[in-house]
Formats: C-alpha cells, structure tokens, sequence
C-alpha cells in the first residue's frame, strides 16, 4: 500500500467515525424528546438531519475515489466495501431517528399517557445494540459483531408484543386511537433501526473474517 492511499484510508476511517458519532447521537435525542415530552430536542434531530446526510455522500465519493484511483485488494478492498455498506445503513437509521422525533413531536402536544409497552427498554436495547455494532468496528471484534446480530431477535419480539398491547389499548380507549398509532410507529422504527444495526454487523464480520453473514443459524459463536 502506498503512503498516499494509506493516508486516504485513514481519513476514510475518520469521517466513518464521525458518522457514527452524529448517527448514535442523533437516536438518543430522538428517544430522549419523547420520554421529556421536550419539542426543542426532537427538533434539533430532525434539523441535523441535513448534516447527516453530507456526511454521508462526503464519505461515499471518498471510498470511491480510492477505488477509482488506487484499485486496492484484500483486506484494504474489503474495508472500503464494507465501509460503503455501513454508510448507508447509518444514513438510514439517521433517517428513522428523524422518523422517531417527529413522531415526538406529535405525542408531545397530546395529554400524556402511560406507554402500554416499555419504550425505555426497546430503546436501550436498540442503543445498545448501535453502540456494541459500532465499537465492533472501531476494534475490529467480529465476537461482538455476533453478539449484535444475536440480539436482534430480542428487539423483534419486544415489537411484536408492543404491537398487541397497543392494540388492546386502541380497542379500551378509541378516543386515542391517533396516539397509539405514532406509538406503534416509533416501535416501529426502533425495530428497523436494530435491523440496520444487525446489517453493519454483519459488515464488521465480513471485513474482519472475509466471509458473508447473512443467514442467522451462522450467528452463534
């Protein structure tokens, strides 16, 4: 590998970083703006969004760039790759966090209700398994990238069991029916997000290991 192509990786590594940090950053305050009922943080979620979304595009034309210009191979060729697939993921759950923050936005100007489901518990969970994804790249541990993948089935049933409470709750108090529908969309959310999670995962292990994970009988390790 070249010093030139060495240093273009590395800022690659850099801004892939800050992109983590704007995207992990961006599903707190979206979880937080609705459990303080607080209008400002959902806006500045959905206000970031924007900035996001540069960096995004920013990261993708450097990748390619090196592509284009340094046809690199191995584990320097997988990084890159692998470093578009997250990209998009993150830009991704960017977006579903603007998606959760807007729906904070709704249920902040109705009366407060008690939640039938436990949000605090699908979104620690949903965090957790964004931060265990991330640090899985930053250190290269494919273990921990299983452990992520693993735990996606979790969020999966916590949606479902959302899903049904809710509906109970919409058939004892129809006159809310409105706010139970933007609680089912923000489950709704969280559990698309942990999707996206599992994918960049699922990434991390590929780029560590050099073999594609995309069947859940290969998780478990």
């Amino acid at each position: 590998m070249t010093v030139h192509m060495q240093k273009e990786i590395d800022n690659v590594k850099t801004k892939l970083l800050n992109l983590c940090a704007a995207v992990e950053k961006s599903l707190c305050l979206a979880v937080q703006a609705i459990k303080d009922r607080d209008s400002n943080i959902a806006k500045s979620v959905i206000d970031n969004d924007t900035e996001i979304d540069l960096m995004e595009v920013d990261l993708e034309e450097e990748c390619l760039k090196i592509l284009a210009l340094h046809q690199p191979v191995a584990i320097d060729l997988r990084f890159l790759v692998t470093a578009l697939k997250i990209n998009n993921d993150l830009e991704r759950i960017g977006d579903l966090a603007v998606n959760i923050a807007e729906r904070g936005e709704y249920l902040i100007t109705q009366p407060a209700i008690d939640f039938p489901f436990d949000l605090d518990a699908m979104a620690q969970k949903t965090q957790w398994m964004l931060t265990e994804s991330l640090d899985a790249l930053v250190d290269m541990d494919a273990q921990r990238a299983h452990q992520v993948c693993n735990a996606d089935d979790d969020v999966d049933l916590m949606h479902k069991q959302a899903y049904i409470k809710i509906q109970d709750s919409i058939v004892r108090n129809p006159k809310q029916i409105q706010v139970y529908i933007n609680l089912v969309s923000v489950s709704r959310q969280l559990e698309r997000i942990a999707d996206h999670t599992t994918n960049i995962a699922e990434d991390v292990i590929y780029m560590v290991e050099g073999r594609i994970v995309r069947h859940k009988a290969q998780y478990k390790k």
